[in-house]
């Protein structure tokens, strides 16, 4: 049997993310991807899956960082909960960084923890002074763990909190601002919860300034109904929708080519239909280089 256990490669650096379009590296497609070495501006992976000190998945994540930049993505740190932050989680965080270098690092501004136990969703904060100021503490307990940037993601959502007082667009940008974090801007995420609160996309986007977006996420959702009532749901699992694509045009519009991700992550695809979507993105990133020359 191989040995896959590896120690960090001595004297990686980390490699910057092109304002390209990348693909979320998944389980079923680690094979396909060694193969075939597609070409791929950028992979992203979910950290919490490399959190383990050997095995194929850190192997597989080894070879593929010695071809393409890396980003790291967390999905359970909940930098929202009023839990004690999670030392042990966030050590692995910072060893995997040192390790593997990435070019980025993401989490959410959200919560999915409270009194040691975890909700299976990315949950939305109340947009308050007191949370605002609860997130910019623990943002920057964060980055000085890892000694770098941490980039914040806005969720999509199914709920607001009567006691929020602070638009979505106007709490990420005063986080970004005061704890010096940057801004994932998921676009789908913000079709998704203008739809559902009946607040305008384009007021999102005009609300962010220009040079405090650092990386875009596009993806697919799915329409519910609840009650009688339409909602839809942020599922990873649809290719981007028509409204979305024309939301992410309007965007780079205003923010410039910058490294966006085609997230997918359940009822994968092929990995051809997945390159396809990033192609997509790429050509609007193009796009934007020709009117910008």
């Amino acid at each position: 049997m191989r040995d896959v256990r590896l120690t960090a490669s001595a004297g990686r650096t980390p490699e910057s993310i092109p304002a390209r379009a990348g693909i979320g590296l998944r389980a079923p497609h680690y094979a396909q991807v060694l193969e075939t070495r597609p070409a791929l501006g950028w992979v992203e992976v979910h950290s919490e899956n490399f959190f383990g000190a050997g095995g194929r998945p850190m192997w597989v994540l080894e070879q593929v960082r010695r071809d393409h930049p890396v980003s790291l993505h967390g999905v359970g740190l909940s930098l929202g909960s009023t839990d004690p932050l999670d030392r042990a989680h966030l050590r692995r965080l910072a060893a995997l960084a040192a390790r593997i270098q990435p070019g980025l690092v993401s989490e959410h501004l959200s919560w999915g923890s409270v009194g040691g136990r975890h909700h299976n969703d990315l949950l939305p904060l109340p947009y308050t002074e007191e949370a605002l100021a609860h997130l910019i503490d623990r943002v920057q307990v964060v980055q000085e763990a890892l000694g770098r940037q941490l980039l914040v993601e806005n969720i999509s959502s199914y709920l607001s909190y009567h006691a929020s007082a602070i638009p979505e667009w106007e709490f990420l940008v005063e986080l970004a601002r005061r704890s010096g974090c940057g801004i994932l801007l998921d676009v789908n995420n913000i079709y998704v919860s203008a739809c559902n609160h009946g607040f305008s996309a384009d007021r999102y986007l005009q609300g962010i300034p220009r040079g405090a977006v650092v990386e875009m996420h596009l993806a697919g959702f799915s329409a519910r109904q609840f009650d009688g009532v339409p909602i839809l749901i942020d599922t990873h699992n649809q290719p981007v929708a028509e409204a979305v694509w024309s939301l992410y045009a309007r965007a780079i519009d205003r923010f410039g080519p910058l490294p966006t991700l085609i997230e997918w992550d359940s009822e994968l695809p092929s990995l051809q239909r997945l390159l396809a979507e990033a192609r997509r993105a790429q050509s609007i990133l193009e796009s934007a280089h020709v009117r910008a020359a």
